[in-house]
């Protein structure tokens, strides 16, 4: 968690400023983009990979040095806070919310008193129990970094209170962000501009709709689940949460929201302003298949991202079950294509496709513009 503050720290002096007091004109829109932050976008994807990476290098050897010197015998603890290249596996357990230890364990207390055919009827072989604990352990130590819980928040405003959802939000968001007791960070906002891809993108609408420019998409981070539920009742008893909640609920129509983590192998950026447009990539798995996903996917990411920027990825665990979302950054729609199209001429690309095409049931595209007091910009 401190190497993470630490990045948002030394980045805070590239976030757009916001205040309590500033009334925003309008919501942005993708008519804000133009071919011309291309070149903007490129320079500053680099500058803040070699960041990440300069970043990298001094805490591993800073953990070398400490290793060295230190008289006990055991390593330093790792830190899975690191936001390191998502190259990277981050390898660590789920902590409190690993049950693996656990599996079996009264199973394994009755082999010695039960035997033979009928034990193997009603508790199973004793390989197929070591094999089912591996699965779980895989399926808890592998998927997710226990660090960190997301939730992931789609507000419908109503048209013509886009403006004034805006400027309130604007004040609110980052001024409860901004509160040490609340223990969350605001990963982003975004504000939907082009509609959803029908099933494997065999119809993707590309123009406006207008009821899709009127969605909102706001991404927090939690320190765990009781860390969700300490920011919740923070936020309620705040003296102007009343005020703020009534005025909300009459500017938007539905809210929705899911609770997630983060894949390991794919850590959440820390904040950052490269500019451009977002694509959110939200996946609806067959039930059963979302090990299978993150072990193509993890190959995968390598291939991708030597073309394309990542910002995260996440997978529901409480809220709409078996769905994945994905969430990457380009200079613009054109940018978009061109690096989508390099992905096909990358090794282990097409191998992730081929693989991870049989197990969804469906899946949506959006292309998002990022608010004005959005972190991840």
């Amino acid at each position: 968690m401190l190497t993470r503050q630490l990045v948002r720290s030394s980045l805070s002096k590239q976030l757009r400023p916001f205040s309590s007091t500033t009334i925003l004109a309008r919501a942005p829109a993708l008519a804000d983009i133009t071919p011309e932050g291309v070149a903007s976008f490129d320079a500053k994807q680099k500058e803040f990979r070699e960041r990440i990476a300069e970043q990298s290098k001094k805490k591993e050897a800073s953990q070398l040095f400490s290793s060295s010197t230190s008289t006990s015998p055991s390593p330093p603890p790792q830190d899975t806070d690191s936001p390191i290249s998502v190259d990277k596996v981050i390898s660590g357990s789920l902590g409190s919310l690993s049950t693996s230890s656990d599996i079996g364990t009264a199973e394994n207390g009755e082999d010695g008193k039960k035997g033979g055919r009928i034990s193997s009827l009603i508790y199973g072989t004793k390989e197929g129990r070591e094999m089912d604990k591996e699965i779980e352990h895989s399926f808890s130590q592998v998927l997710a970094r226990g660090k960190y819980v997301h939730s992931i928040v789609f507000h419908e405003v109503k048209p013509e209170n886009v403006d004034e959802y805006v400027a309130l939000v604007g004040q609110w968001y980052p001024k409860m962000a901004a509160l040490p007791e609340n223990k969350v960070h605001l990963v982003g906002s975004w504000r939907t501009e082009v509609g959803d891809c029908d099933t494997f993108g065999r119809s993707c609408r590309l123009l406006q709709l207008a009821e899709d420019a009127n969605r909102l998409v706001h991404i927090w981070e939690y320190q765990r689940y009781h860390g969700y539920h300490d920011s919740l009742h923070n936020i309620a008893s705040h003296p102007d949460f009343p005020a703020f909640d009534k005025k909300l609920k009459s500017l938007i129509t539905s809210k929705r929201n899911s609770l997630m983590q983060e894949f390991s192998f794919w850590p959440t950026t820390p904040p950052r302003q490269l500019g451009g447009v977002f694509e959110l990539r939200s996946y609806t798995l067959h039930p059963g298949n979302l090990l299978e996903w993150e072990t193509h996917w993890r190959r995968g990411l390598k291939a991708r991202r030597e073309v394309m920027e990542g910002v995260g990825a996440w997978f529901v665990q409480i809220g709409e079950l078996n769905t994945v979302h994905h969430l990457w950054q380009f200079a613009d729609l054109e940018e978009r294509k061109v690096r989508r199209e390099k992905s096909w001429s990358v090794e282990g690309w097409g191998d992730t496709v081929h693989k991870t095409v049989p197990l969804i049931q469906s899946m949506k595209s959006r292309i998002l513009i990022p608010m004005p007091w959005s972190p991840v910009a």
